[in-house]
């Protein structure tokens, strides 16, 4: 009898791809004021594997992005980890990298965006991810 190791997966160092298109969706999801249920298509609501991509993936993007979209980008995903079942991300949540991308821009979040990502979230990591 021989006993062999296991060995873990490795996980995949390649490049997630971000649909900029489905990005938009989500967008116009958050402006139509309904539920994200509701606003979503199915697969949509399944794209949760997004919302905890890692931070240097959602740096790069929000290059491609106004900072107005970049704030709807943020309360999507402080909605979703809120409304959509699997969303949690804790302290991986993409929010933290987006609002670091408004304050390398120089555009940091303003009192009244804070507090509405209080009153939306109970994620304790929001906006600015564990000290």
């Amino acid at each position: 009898m021989s006993v062999g190791a296991w060995e873990p997966e490795q996980p995949t160092t390649a490049k997630a791809e971000i649909d900029r298109e489905q990005l938009q969706r989500f967008i116009s999801a958050v402006e139509s004021g309904k539920s994200l249920h509701d606003a979503l298509a199915a697969e949509d609501r399944s794209a949760s594997q997004l919302i905890r991509l890692p931070v240097q993936h959602w740096l790069d993007e929000s290059e491609a992005w106004q900072e107005s979209e970049i704030w709807q980008l943020i309360r999507f995903f402080t909605l979703a980890e809120a409304q959509l079942p699997g969303w949690d991300a804790g302290a991986e949540s993409a929010v933290i990298p987006l609002a670091k991308a408004l304050r390398r821009r120089q555009q940091p979040l303003n009192k009244e965006q804070l507090l509405w990502i209080r009153q939306n979230s109970d994620n304790r990591y929001l906006p600015y991810g564990p000290l």
